[in-house]
C-alpha cells in the first residue's frame, strides 16, 4: 500500500512516499523511448541509490534507468505537488521512494533524508541545482543554492552515511569548464582539465554568466569537501559535465507546453511558422539517454573515480537542427522556418573547440549523434500531438 511519513524538525519539512509490492492503488503509465543499454551493469542485491531532484529532465531518465537495472531508488523532489505529478509514471512494483527536500539552499536540508535512509544508501547522484537565467538576484537564486546544495548533501553523507556511501556523482556542466566568454573564442580548446575562470564577483553581470559560475563553484565545493574530509568519509567523487542536453522526454505529457530549457528549442522549431526567425544558438550537445548512462557508469566503474567526464557528443547549431527537421519530416517542410541552409558549419566554427577523447574512452560507448537525437525528439512530439 502507499504509505506516507512526515518527519518534523527545525529543518525544512521532509516527507517520504514508498512504493510497496502489495500496493493496491493501480497507476497507469506510458514510458517512452527507454533503450536497453548493455554497458550498464545490473545491480547486485538491489543496491540503493539516492537521486536528488529526481523529477528533473535528466534525473527522470536516470531514475527510470536505475530501476530497470535493478537498483532501489530514493529520490528527492521539492513539494507534494511534484510527488503527485511524478507518481503516476511508475508501476506499483517499482522500488522507488520519494522524499521532499523543499529548499536545497538551506544548509542541513538533506539531513533528515540521510538520518533515516543513510545506512542503506550506497551511491548518491546529486543532480539538483537551479537553472534560472531570467533573474538579477544572482547570489540568492543561483550561486547560494548551487553551492549550499552541494555542501548540504555532502555534509549529510558525512554525518549519517560516512560508512555506507561509496560513490558520489555530481551533475556539473560544460559551463564549469568554460563560461560565455570562452564559448565564443574559437582559438580556445576545452578539455576535461579546463575550468571556467569566473569569480564570485565578476559573474554577477547576467543570468547566464551567473548560472555558469554557479556550476563552477558547486563542483569546486565538492572536490574541496572531499579533500578536506577524506579521512572521515569513504566515498569517492566523479563529476558529469554535459553540454546542452537534448533528447526525448522520459515521460511525455502532451499537455505540458514547456519542456526542459534545451529541448524547448526543438519544440519551438516544430511549432514555429515558416516566417519565424530562429535565434542563432550553437554549442556542445549530448543526448539525455547518454547522460543517464554516464551517471550510472560513473559509480559502477572504478576507472571513473576522481574523473571529470566531459559528456559532449558533438557540436550543434539551431540551423543544423532546422536542417535535420526539414529534411527528415516532410510533413513539416514548408510549414516551419528553413533559416539559412548551409550555414551550420560557419556557426559552429565560431565556438571554442571541445576535446573529450578521454571521457569517451573511459565510458566505452558510442554517443548518440545529433540526427538521431533530434529525430527521436521530434517524432515523440508529433506522435503525441496526434493522440
Amino acid at each position: 500500500m502507499l504509505s506516507w511519513k512526515t518527519i518534523k524538525s527545525r529543518r525544512p519539512i521532509f516527507k517520504s512516499c514508498n512504493f510497496q509490492l502489495n500496493m493496491c492503488l493501480i497507476l497507469h503509465t506510458t514510458i517512452l523511448h527507454i533503450y536497453y543499454t548493455s554497458s550498464i551493469i545490473m545491480a547486485a542485491n538491489q543496491e540503493t541509490v539516492f537521486v536528488s531532484g529526481c523529477n528533473g529532465f535528466v534525473a527522470t531518465r536516470i531514475t527510470v534507468d536505475l530501476l530497470k537495472a535493478g537498483y532501489k531508488v530514493i529520490g528527492s523532489v521539492r513539494s507534494q505537488d511534484e510527488i503527485d505529478q511524478f507518481i503516476p509514471h511508475f508501476k506499483p512494483t517499482d522500488a522507488l521512494t520519494l522524499v521532499i527536500v523543499e529548499d536545497i539552499s538551506v544548509l542541513g536540508s538533506f539531513d533528515e533524508v540521510f538520518k533515516q535512509y543513510g545506512k542503506e544508501i550506497k551511491y548518491v547522484l546529486h543532480t539538483a541545482s537551479p537553472f534560472i537565467i531570467d533573474t538579477t538576484e544572482y547570489v540568492k537564486d543561483l550561486l547560494i543554492p548551487a553551492v549550499n546544495g552541494t555542501q548540504a548533501i555532502l555534509e549529510a553523507i558525512k554525518k549519517y552515511a560516512a560508512d555506507s556511501v561509496e560513490r558520489v556523482v555530481i551533475t556539473s556542466s560544460f559551463a564549469a569548464q568554460a563560461g560565455p566568454k570562452q564559448w565564443y573564442d574559437n582559438s580556445l580548446t576545452i578539455t576535461e582539465e579546463s575550468w571556467n575562470p569566473s569569480t564570485w564577483d565578476d559573474c554577477q553581470v547576467d543570468g547566464m554568466t551567473a548560472y555558469c559560475a554557479s556550476k563552477v563553484f558547486a563542483e569546486k565545493e565538492a572536490w574541496k569537501f572531499l579533500k578536506d574530509n577524506e579521512s572521515q568519509v569513504k566515498f569517492k567523487i566523479t563529476t558529469i559535465n554535459p553540454g546542452f542536453v537534448y533528447g526525448p522526454q522520459t515521460f511525455f505529457d502532451p499537455k505540458k507546453k514547456i519542456m526542459n530549457t534545451s529541448s524547448q528549442i526543438i519544440n519551438h522549431i516544430v511549432h514555429s511558422k515558416k516566417e519565424t526567425d530562429i535565434n542563432e544558438i550553437f554549442g556542445p550537445f549530448v543526448d539525455v539517454r547518454d547522460i543517464s548512462k554516464g551517471h550510472i557508469l560513473a559509480f559502477q566503474k572504478k576507472e571513473l573515480i576522481g574523473k571529470r567526464l566531459s559528456m559532449v557528443s558533438g557540436m550543434f547549431s539551431s540551423q543544423g537542427v532546422l536542417d535535420i527537421v526539414n529534411e527528415d519530416f516532410p510533413q513539416l517542410k514548408g510549414k516551419i522556418p528553413v533559416g539559412k541552409p548551409g550555414t551550420d558549419a560557419t556557426l559552429i566554427a565560431k565556438h571554442c573547440t571541445v576535446i573529450n577523447d578521454e571521457t569517451k574512452k573511459l565510458l566505452g560507448f558510442e554517443f548518440i549523434d545529433l540526427k538521431q537525437c533530434i529525430d527521436d525528439t521530434v517524432k515523440q512530439i508529433l506522435e503525441y500531438e496526434t493522440i
